[in-house]
């Protein structure tokens, strides 16, 4: 797809956006499912079911997810997505490359071995590997760009309000 076709495809999207803002509010969802004693979460993917379970790190046999993993993933497909939605509209050929993510993690915090330890990532590195003839001038822009607009990136850097609940399913219940 070159910049021309992106912005046809994109062209009514923004107008109806533009011109009914309450449409372009939208509510995203995850589910997961605890089955039997396993510890262990199986998570409705698109590409299907994934189970995700504790890391090597914290008593984990290695054979389900990591969670922690799963979000750098999730940061690597959204940041990779918008590079390339980005390049094309600024007309940037990009003929491969690679997205790496990585995360500091210190284990202690998540077992509760030393309180000062962070339970999660307080260090989260993006990189960007792309084949192009592209000006450095060019790659900043996008670069710039590609921060700005990633879902994942922007949620990382700007934490929203995050609430939780329990709701119990008592046997009564159902």
């Amino acid at each position: 797809m070159d910049g021309e076709a992106l912005r046809a495809l994109q062209a009514p999207i923004k107008a109806t956006y533009r011109d009914h803002p309450e449409a372009a509010q939208l509510t995203l969802s995850a589910r997961g499912t605890l089955v039997g004693d396993a510890l262990t979460c199986r998570v409705e993917a698109t590409g299907g079911q994934v189970d995700a379970g504790l890391h090597p790190a914290t008593g984990g046999d290695g054979s389900a997810a990591c969670s922690g993993a799963m979000l750098l993933e999730a940061l690597v497909a959204c940041a990779g997505v918008t590079l390339r939605a980005v390049a094309t509209a600024m007309g940037i050929p990009i003929r491969g490359g690679s997205v790496i993510a990585e995360g500091d993690w210190d284990a202690r915090g998540t077992l509760g071995v030393d309180k000062a330890a962070p339970v999660g990532f307080p260090r989260v590195r993006l990189r960007f590997e792309v084949e192009s003839d592209a000006t450095d001038e060019q790659l900043a822009k996008l670069l710039s760009l590609t921060e700005r607009y990633c879902v994942v990136a922007q949620t990382l850097k700007n934490p929203p309000e995050l609430t939780s609940e329990i709701v119990p399913n008592r046997p009564a219940d159902r």
